[in-house]
């Protein structure tokens, strides 16, 4: 049995991520240091997100609209064999990401003109050392580069409480958070036995610190023209197996766990305004199981479900509105010849609900939200 069924499983994860693990879009994979033989990797992902909520009566009730905006993603990997026992990797994505916008008008409307965008980039060299057929390790380097735009909006930002007040607190803010690159660092172990294609991985990835130049306004006016703001992208650790369970049947699963509670973003002027920071984000966790099957020589398939674990309590920021998720994907893959594949998958993601709480004062409620994505990878061994 061959790892290369792997592939019709994972092109729905990795290709078209939705709405993991907080900002988390790629999930930070590295299975392409694991397949056969020298291989290149390109993938391309869209999801299209449907996330509403409806104001408490406290406010008037009114429905947000969706206040997600679709997104694409893409990737490219390069797996090299030095040797028997050494291989390279090298690895491009997207590791995290967010659009969230609300509609209305910021005077009449309790969270419009609300907003957050953030981009990423991040380009990974990693290499793989085999003892023997059983035991290995892989580490190596990651470069990211992250940027950021948050526009907190709305009546709900008014000041204290909510209401249509006279307009202090944040209401009208801006912060435009440019782009800042960092090193971090990947390094795991893997065992294997490959009679049965059983294998076990575990990738820890580093945290990265970003100093973010920042240049923030309130309602049009210009209140800091330049600071730095300190961000550390989550340290995270990726447990992954899979393992052969009759003629042509894989199961595999993973799990992640990423560390945002050390993600914080305290611009220098919001923060001495309110006393607070931009961002409210907990430590959470990714589970997914699935199971692949060859049915010849040229085609494979699989299915997979998982779920994100929710937060401690239903109350979120406004710029990240749901709690929790599951989903479920189906994914299949071509064999065009020896050395070229498409694989192609849809993921099918329920979000869950949440209170939409600035400040801690619940403002609305989101419930019944999903996402849809896609996505396509071509393989080409050479």
């Amino acid at each position: 049995m061959k790892t290369h069924l792997m592939a019709a499983a994972a092109v729905t994860l990795s290709a078209a991520s939705a709405h993991a693990v907080s900002l988390d879009r790629s999930g930070q994979r590295i299975g392409i240091l694991f397949e056969t033989g020298n291989l290149a990797e390109l993938s391309f992902g869209f999801t299209n997100p449907t996330v509403s909520g409806t104001g408490i009566p406290a406010v008037g009730g009114a429905p947000t609209g969706n206040v997600a905006d679709s997104f694409a993603i893409a990737g490219f990997g390069l797996k090299y064999d030095l040797s028997d026992k050494l291989s390279l990797a090298f690895i491009l994505d997207e590791p995290y990401g967010s659009d969230i916008l609300y509609g209305g008008a910021p005077t009449s409307t309790v969270l419009g003109g609300t907003g957050a965008t953030v981009d990423s980039f991040a380009a990974t060299a990693i290499a793989r050392y085999k003892f023997n057929e059983n035991f290995s390790v892989h580490g190596g380097l990651r470069y990211q580069e992250v940027s950021a735009t948050v526009t907190t909006a709305g009546f709900a930002f008014n000041g204290p409480g909510v209401g249509p007040g006279p307009q202090v607190g944040t209401n009208g803010y801006v912060g435009r958070f440019g782009s800042d690159g960092a090193f971090g660092f990947v390094v795991g172990a893997s065992y294997e036995i490959p009679d049965i294609a059983l294998r076990v991985s575990l990738t820890y990835n580093s945290e990265t610190e970003h100093d973010l130049p920042t240049v923030e306004t309130l309602r049009g006016t210009v209140i800091n023209p330049g600071s730095v703001t300190e961000v550390t992208a989550p340290e995270s650790l990726n447990l992954s197996f899979q393992s052969g369970v009759a003629k042509n049947t894989l199961v595999f699963g993973s799990i992640r766990y990423a560390r945002y509670s050390d993600t914080d973003v305290s611009p220098l002027q919001f923060t001495g305004i309110t006393g607070s920071s931009l961002t409210d984000l907990e430590d959470g966790f990714d589970y997914e199981i699935g199971v692949g099957r060859k049915f010849n020589d040229k085609w494979s398939g699989s299915v997979t479900v998982g779920f994100s674990t929710v937060g401690d309590d239903n109350i979120v920021s406004p710029l990240a509105p749901t709690n929790g998720s599951r989903f479920i994907s189906i994914g299949g893959r071509y064999n065009v010849n020896d050395s070229f594949a498409v694989s192609g998958g849809i993921r099918y993601t329920a979000l869950g609900s949440a209170f939409s709480a600035p400040g801690g004062n619940s403002v609305a409620f989101f419930d019944s939200n999903s996402a849809i994505s896609a996505g396509v990878r071509f393989s080409y061994k050479f």
